[in-house]
């Protein structure tokens, strides 16, 4: 087996091909041991209604169900597990980077959802604001990491779960350019299809039907690359463990699925496509594990992963107090049996809003669990190569704020960006700075503005704030 650069592509029967974590045996001798053990990455999370933070709405004065107690080192005494949705991710304490004040650019569009959905990832305005679903007005960075940084600038990975009913009529944060939305992966089953390498078949006719693992397909390239010498003790624990997951999640996709459950994926019945937030959710979880594989085998070093849209009408999440569905989250949002400002008020729809944050808190830390899950070479998380950020359209649902509007950050992107900490983002309550958030992250992972310099200049340049944020730069 001949030297074959950073990581290994296994190709077997039938043209299935699997690629293989980077392996310290395969790197060249003089990239061996120390620094990032993989290359930058960032997998950006997506809520939508804003959260359950302290308010005044038609329910009351609402206590705060959101942030850390303080500023400062994040611990359980500030997270309040079991109280704070952020205390759902205590157990990543150390790896996180709370981010107060990100505030979003006033640009002139009247429906609040669809504003901080657009601009969360472009910092952009809208292409035209007279159309009947306007679109942002510049490429979002998750396309431009990929597009800049992946090899032969393939696509990053744009991955939605939920109804596609509601604004824009799915995903609405990523974006080619200005006025070109990106379409996204609706099936996990997709997504693993097109990161795995399988040629057009559905799943079912490639690993269901023939009863058999990408892993038994590539088994004769395996045992050659076993059988060499390059490898060192760790590569091939790393080489157990990123088949174990590969084989876990063909589990969880289809190779032992009943006809039901194959019929949901293909989008025959509820799951992706779901109203049900249980549903929803359990799909994110499967595009979470396909995003994780994907950024471990060098597949791509960007993955946006969108849960439903803004106001729609229909989804509906899990009350957790009885396990029932609440009513549907744009109006638990609102507080309102009401797309607006008028209607019956709902009885603790702010309760149920920070429900619908703790079920989203819970789905993040299983991103955060997965990343730290795969070791990169050097033997740490790959989470602690790259960056993973949870964000919101907006600050809240009754208001539609884009003041304080929620991040979180996981992972220093190879100690570029602070950890532990609960941090205020660089400016006053009410200014833009949405975009310096994203020229940060963008440099830590590698882009560069036209100079080669740190990335400074990304969004709508002519009225955003740009630079870099000092607050969360280590």
């Amino acid at each position: 087996m001949k030297m074959m650069g950073r990581r290994a592509v296994l190709r077997g029967v039938g043209g299935i091909s699997l690629t293989l974590p980077v392996l310290e045996g395969l790197l060249p001798r003089r990239a061996r041991g120390g620094g990032a053990a993989i290359e930058p990455f960032a997998v950006f999370f997506r809520q939508a209604n804003g959260v359950a933070a302290a308010q005044s709405s038609d329910v009351g004065e609402e206590p705060e169900r959101f942030w850390p107690t303080q500023l400062g080192a994040l611990s359980a005494a500030t997270m309040l597990p079991g109280e704070r949705a952020v205390g759902e991710l205590v157990d990543h304490a150390p790896r996180l980077l709370v981010v107060g004040n990100v505030n979003k650019d006033g640009f002139d569009y009247g429906c609040g959802h669809a504003f901080g959905m657009m601009t969360g990832l472009t910092a952009q305005g809208v292409f035209d604001p007279s159309a009947t679903e306007p679109e942002a007005n510049g490429e979002s960075l998750d396309h431009r990491i990929g597009r800049e940084l992946n090899s032969g600038g393939r696509d990053s990975l744009f991955l939605y779960a939920g109804s596609t009913s509601g604004a824009l009529g799915g995903g609405g944060c990523s974006y080619r350019g200005p006025g070109d939305r990106r379409e996204f992966i609706h099936s996990p089953v997709q997504a693993y299809q097109l990161v795995a390498g399988l040629p057009g078949q559905e799943l079912d006719e490639t690993l269901v039907a023939r009863k058999k693992s990408i892993n038994d397909l590539v088994r004769g390239e395996m045992t050659s690359l076993l059988g060499g010498t390059k490898l060192s003790g760790d590569d091939r624990l790393r080489i157990e463990q990123h088949l174990d997951a590969i084989r876990d999640l063909e589990g969880a996709l289809g190779c032992s699925l009943s006809a039901d459950q194959e019929m949901m994926l293909e989008g025959m019945s509820a799951g992706y496509d779901s109203e049900d937030g249980r549903l929803v959710l359990a799909a994110a979880r499967l595009h979470i594990d396909v995003a994780a594989l994907a950024i471990a085998c060098g597949y791509t070093r960007s993955v946006a992963i969108q849960i439903g849209v803004s106001n729609n009408n229909t989804t509906r999440f899990e009350n957790l107090d009885n396990g029932t569905l609440m009513e549907n989250y744009h109006y638990v949002s609102h507080r309102l049996l009401s797309n607006g400002d008028t209607g019956e008020i709902i009885p603790n729809s702010d309760i149920l809003h920070h429900h619908v944050d703790v079920q989203h808190a819970r789905t993040f830390k299983h991103l955060l669990d997965r990343l730290v899950e795969h070791i990169a070479p050097n033997g740490q998380p790959l989470l602690d190569s790259g960056v993973a950020m949870w964000w919101n359209d907006l600050a809240n649902g009754p208001d539609h704020s884009r003041f304080n509007c929620p991040v979180i950050l996981a992972g220093s992107a190879g100690g570029y960006l602070k950890q532990g900490q609960y941090v205020r983002a660089d400016g006053g309550d009410y200014d833009g700075n949405n975009a310096k958030l994203l020229n940060t992250i963008g440099t830590a992972v590698g882009l560069t503005n036209a100079a080669g310099g740190p990335l400074d200049d990304f969004g709508d340049t002519s009225f955003v704030s740009t630079g870099l944020l000092d607050a969360i730069r280590a």
